[in-house]
């Protein structure tokens, strides 16, 4: 069995002198995904950020691992590194290396692509989500090897499309199907934390259908006060369209289909972390002044997070900027529309309702058009093991003196449902260190590095006590 005291040690150690030096490179390449550049290949830093980091693995993993990349055509590449164990019965661990846009906003000091620690927080884009993931699993092996203690067979693998909806994944999943083998169980460290105090286990995920709306009225655009009062505003219309998906007053979606009966044991867990969290399911965000949030029941607010749909406005097209908006009727108008969805809600359901809902009958004859991204389809945890249910939370009071705590994410890990699917008996440990202001997606995004150093070792207790549950 191992100690915690020196699974801590070398923990904080390795993370010091190892990970933090790289993942610190990591940061400055600004690898983002497929979905926000199309020249991802052309560009090369897809390619650069799997040199660093599978330069560092072949460094530091595991005696008699292998490293293998994936390289399927007109695909993202993919990483996986895998690690022999005292059982064939396979643990696959999960992260992604893929970035989000760099967004605007980052303070003073601070940029999406050039780190900065500031106590212990790590700040750059990417370190948190996702990159982090790979450097601290093979911690965890380590961590166990340091002390000869046992594990199962694992396989680590680190995708490339998943802030795209990971489209090259399933492909890849099949392609290297005979080497991942029949999962028992999957580790995830790609999701969230309520707080810096304690583990965090993901019980959902909220699916995610995400497209562009453009409404055209126009050819070409025209002056305003000659086609004013006689041609619609495309971006009136574009209002009267939303109404219809979602009510302005409350934020509510107003379709029934795009909602779900919420499972009474989720009802149950959303009670206990309100009772822990309280103000803080809220007060975590940057409010400006003077500004609430939709409710202050943090239990309805945890539920509208996790388990209602909601729509946001992410990206718009054919509106000028401010220094360039001359007088003139605009010919169009296109939004993207990010919708957050239940997670047992299909999303191809999801999507015919909301293409239905917003391009038939259009006001005035406008040309309406809904084109989908790849969507994200949600997920459902299934009932924990007792096995894994008591090393979770052995894990939390070990490293962190608390109880853990379980919540679903209102983000999407699309990876998840594939799994889920695909590994229908398997088990699921889903985690991470996307914890209160890390902000990621946004901008002044961190990683709370001693958060990160407990929660590895907790991730070496669940795979030593995977090993033993059944006296192996």
């Amino acid at each position: 069995m191992a100690s915690h005291e020196k699974t801590q040690s070398f923990v904080d150690g390795f993370w010091d002198d190892e990970i933090l030096p790289t993942i610190q490179d990591y940061i400055r390449v600004p690898n983002v995904s497929p979905l926000f550049d199309a020249d991802w290949e052309k560009h090369g830093h897809m390619e650069k950020a799997l040199k660093l980091v599978k330069g560092w693995v072949e460094a530091h993993k595991p005696e008699g691992s292998a490293v293998h990349v994936g390289r399927l055509p007109n695909r993202t590449p993919l990483l996986l590194l895998e690690v022999p164990g005292k059982t064939e019965q396979t643990v696959l661990m999960y992260g992604h290396l893929d970035k989000q846009p760099e967004m605007t906003g980052w303070r003073e000091g601070l940029g999406p692509w050039e780190p900065v620690i500031e106590g212990e927080k790590l700040y750059g884009r990417g370190g948190a989500d996702d990159g982090y993931a790979i450097f601290a699993s093979v911690c965890a092996l380590r961590a166990l090897r340091d002390q000869n203690v046992n594990h199962a067979r694992v396989v680590v693998l680190i995708e490339f499309s998943e802030e795209s909806g990971s489209p090259d994944l399933p492909p890849y999943v099949g392609h290297f199907e005979e080497l991942l083998g029949q999962p028992e169980l999957v580790v995830c460290l790609d999701s969230g934390a309520g707080n810096y105090e304690q583990f965090w286990s993901t019980t959902s995920l909220r699916g995610l259908v995400g497209g562009t709306l453009k409404v055209e009225v126009l050819q070409e655009g025209v002056h305003s006060g000659d086609a004013s009062g006689i041609v619609p505003s495309s971006f009136r219309l574009l209002r009267q369209l939303l109404d219809r998906l979602e009510d302005a007053a409350t934020g509510k979606i107003r379709p029934d289909a795009l909602r779900v009966s919420i499972p009474k044991q989720r009802l149950e867990q959303a009670r206990r972390v309100a009772s822990v969290l309280k103000d803080e399911v809220y007060s975590k965000f940057p409010w400006v002044e003077g500004m609430r949030p939709v409710d202050v029941d943090p239990v309805d607010l945890i539920l509208n997070r996790t388990w209602q749909p909601q729509l946001e406005i992410t990206g718009q097209d054919g509106i000028p900027t401010l220094k360039n908006a001359g007088n003139v009727l605009r010919p169009f108008t296109t939004l993207n529309l990010s919708l957050r969805l239940p997670p047992t809600l299909s999303t191809a359901k999801a999507q015919a309702v909301v293409k239905e809902l917003l391009e038939k009958d259009p006001p005035y004859g406008a040309k309406v058009a809904v084109d989908f991204h790849q969507p994200a389809q949600g997920w459902n945890a299934p009932e924990l093991a007792p096995w894994l249910d008591e090393a979770i939370n052995e894990a939390s009071e070990t490293f962190f003196g608390k109880p853990a705590l379980y919540m679903g994410e209102g983000g999407s890990i699309p990876f998840m449902g594939m799994l889920g699917e695909k590994f229908p008996k398997a088990q699921f440990a889903i985690t991470g260190v996307l914890g209160p202001k890390s902000n990621a997606h946004g901008p002044n995004e961190f990683l709370h590095v001693d958060y990160a150093k407990k929660l590895t070792g907790c991730v070496a207790h669940i795979l030593e006590k995977h090993l033993e549950r059944s006296g192996r």
